[in-house]
């Protein structure tokens, strides 16, 4: 069998880091407009989980889908 390659290994880990520094960024920025740590750190919280929810409607936009085991492919990419 063959093993899976690295980079489909460490996909999903790479969104989770972006959503991560998205919601660092905002918190950083909520922090130095207000001053107040339990403000920033639930802006951190809702800007983590809105970023990752957002990387991850488009990571299902872009990946394309694969047939099936058994099934072919259609002739015409709009069938």
């Amino acid at each position: 069998m063959t093993e899976p390659r690295t980079r489909t290994n460490l996909r999903p880990s790479e969104l989770v880091a972006l959503a991560a520094l998205v919601a660092v960024f905002v918190a950083l920025i909520t922090l130095m407009a207000t001053r107040e740590l339990v403000f920033s750190l639930i802006v951190f919280g809702g800007a983590f989980v809105l970023a990752l929810v957002v990387l991850a409607m488009l990571m299902l936009a872009i990946t394309p889908n694969r047939p099936a085991d058994g099934e072919r492919e259609p002739d015409t990419k709009n069938d």
